[in-house]
């Protein structure tokens, strides 16, 4: 019987996060309370002897930075990292970059929390060309990438990734880091939990803190468990 464990952490504060901002595809970096936030992850790892041994991230710079940070302070930077956009955060399409509460006032709080909140409705898409739209970040050359996307949407390109890349590496033993963001660590928590369509929309992911689940033959074997609590 193979035993492993996979960690998940949402990248520290960003500045966006701070300005109460959409940011989705958007690349924006830490806040200092963000790098302190990886910081203290790395250092709880570290701590409590839940070493990574292999590492998993978006293309976006705050998700990169935590893990970086994170790893540097539990002695870890030197293992193997992929980084992938198929982790990246939900795109907001053509709320990229709005203020949160400027939006409600302008659309209604009522029509803003179907757009962040819904499992399946996704917000307006973005135009191409306009001054948050991503599709010309050397980052994404060659993929293609969406105006807009919902919960499910994002969902639907996570886990595909996860059973491909992910599994693998926890069916082998190894202790698996992925830092990523809010939506794309829901799609997870709600595969790997089983929580439903309904009740993922609601789940809240704290920023830089790792959640911990235990492995046994590539298949979870407990809940999971913030290391924090352990």
């Amino acid at each position: 019987m193979t035993e492993a464990t996979l960690i998940l952490v949402r990248h520290g504060q960003s500045q966006w996060n701070l300005e109460n901002r959409f940011t989705g595809w958007w690349d924006v970096d830490l806040t200092d309370k963000g790098e302190a936030e990886a910081k203290a992850a790395g250092e709880l790892m570290l701590a409590k002897g839940v070493l990574p041994t292999i590492a998993f991230t978006s293309l976006q710079t705050r998700a990169i930075r935590t893990l970086h940070i994170a790893l540097q302070h539990a002695g870890r930077l030197w293992i193997p990292e992929t980084k992938n956009w198929l982790l990246n955060e939900r795109h907001y399409g053509g709320l990229t970059g709005l203020n949160k509460a400027e939006t409600a006032e302008k659309h209604g709080e009522e029509q803003v929390q179907i757009w962040r909140r819904s499992f399946d409705v996704p917000p307006p898409v973005i135009e191409k060309g306009s001054q948050y739209d991503p599709g010309n970040d050397a980052r994404y050359a060659g993929i293609d990438v969406p105006l807009t996307e919902s919960l499910k949407d994002t969902i639907a390109r996570v886990l595909p990734f996860y059973q491909a890349e992910i599994v693998p590496q926890l069916q082998k033993g190894e202790t698996v880091i992925v830092s990523a963001h809010g939506n794309s660590l829901r799609a997870l928590v709600k595969h790997l939990s089983n929580i439903s369509d309904d009740e993922i929309t609601g789940l809240e992911i704290p920023t830089g803190q790792p959640i911990v689940y235990p492995f046994k033959d590539g298949q979870p074997s407990g809940e999971r468990a913030y290391l924090s609590e352990g």
